[in-house]
């Protein structure tokens, strides 16, 4: 039997390592196509979520009063989120407020103690447990057991948390579907500006720094948003040199749809359903609600982060693709 040449085994043993390269480079790539659409990440105390592969937000469910999700970012990268109190020192940035952090929910009156505030004397949210942590190549679902916990250690509300984050290009999509249940007794929502379901804009959202709101009534400004009734809210603002907008969606089975809004020029945008003699300057009016032991109360919102303004990203057809439970494609 004649001995292959050394030249010939060389160039076969090339052949093999070039090969399994190939192979090593195709499944990797297989691997990183599966993992596009939206993944989360969990490590002590926080969710890193992604989507298409790019960083979105973080939730943290530890570590604050209440669970949190920081920054928010757009489909481009843009951060549409204030950084203060969590990141410190960004020029230009207002520091009041320290417990309006990224995007939260809470209500600042729970028989009669302070949820929305921060101090030794408030009430706070803590995360019991995850039922769902799934991503997916067009939807990923983080679910929560959290409960709402007085100064006096004692559980007043159960909440269930369903957050639903779809994977859509040029946007970022999130679906609140969250539920609260009486535990102990009777438990009572108070009439208070302070609540509900909240996020802190980025500095540029504010109205004296060109930012510009506006709802699914014609209102627009502060004086024309804060305190009505609408279907939805639309912030824009210019950011770096990119038109960005946050739309927050109040869906028609949520809680006293259509709802209230504390919203504010100095970029707080918040849906809250019982405020109302406050937003109405009426000491008559009565927002409050009370739930009665194992009585439920369930709140269902979108947010919907955008590039241009609420005409560019039809915001009206948005929302009513949302009530219609249009699914994205």
């Amino acid at each position: 039997m004649r001995r292959m040449p050394l030249v010939i085994l060389a160039n076969c043993l090339l052949i093999v390592q070039l090969s399994v390269g190939a192979l090593a480079r195709s499944a990797k790539a297989d691997k990183a196509a599966k993992s596009q659409g939206v993944s989360f990440k969990q490590e002590a105390g926080k969710v890193e979520v992604s989507v298409e592969g790019q960083p979105f937000t973080t939730y943290y469910f530890e570590g604050y009063k209440k669970p949190v999700f920081f920054p928010l970012r757009s489909a481009t990268g843009t951060i549409v989120t204030r950084g203060y109190p969590m990141v410190a020192g960004i020029a230009g940035e207002t520091q009041d407020h320290p417990h309006h952090k990224g995007l939260w929910f809470t209500h600042g009156d729970v028989n009669g103690v302070d949820f929305w505030s921060e101090s030794d004397k408030t009430g706070k949210i803590v995360h019991r447990k995850f039922v769902a942590v799934k991503g997916g190549p067009k939807t990923g679902v983080l679910q929560s057991e959290n409960d709402w916990v007085n100064p006096a250690g004692e559980r007043v509300l159960k909440e269930i948390r369903e957050v639903t984050i779809h994977s859509q290009p040029g946007v970022r999509v999130m679906d609140f579907d969250l539920k609260l249940t009486a535990l102990a007794g009777s438990v009572k929502f108070g009439d208070t500006k302070e609540g509900s379901f909240g996020i802190r804009l980025a500095q540029a959202f504010s109205d004296k720094d060109g930012g510009r709101m506006e709802n699914s009534q014609g209102g627009q400004g502060e004086k024309g948003c804060w305190g009505k009734s609408a279907d939805w809210v639309d912030n824009t603002a210019k950011i770096n040199g990119e038109y960005v907008g946050v739309a927050i969606f109040d869906h028609p089975t949520s809680f006293r749809h259509p709802t209230h809004w504390h919203v504010r020029g100095y970029t707080l945008f918040a849906v809250n359903p019982f405020g109302l003699h406050d937003f109405y300057n009426d000491k008559s009016k009565d927002g409050s609600h009370t739930l009665q032991k194992g009585q439920s109360i369930s709140f269902r919102y979108r947010v919907y982060i955008h590039p241009g303004n609420a005409q560019d990203a039809k915001i009206g057809e948005q929302y009513k693709a949302y009530v219609d439970g249009v699914r994205f494609k």
